[in-house]
């Protein structure tokens, strides 16, 4: 799930800044991007502490 996620990621910021061809529209583009690789850090970093966290309560 967590590497559909990153190509989705890149594969839409990719494409996004193949079709801007503005300063601000890349700009636009790369702040979503980050905004965007960071929630999906977030969502795998909380999928691991919720695996560890079952792990050592076993």
């Amino acid at each position: 799930m967590e590497k559909f996620i990153f190509g989705v990621a890149l594969g839409m910021a990719g494409g996004a800044l193949i079709v801007a061809n503005n300063c601000k529209l890349r700009n636009l583009v790369k702040k979503n991007q980050d905004d965007l690789m960071q929630k999906a850090e977030q969502y795998i970093d909380s999928k691991l502490e919720q695996m560890e966290g079952g792990q050592s309560q076993s």
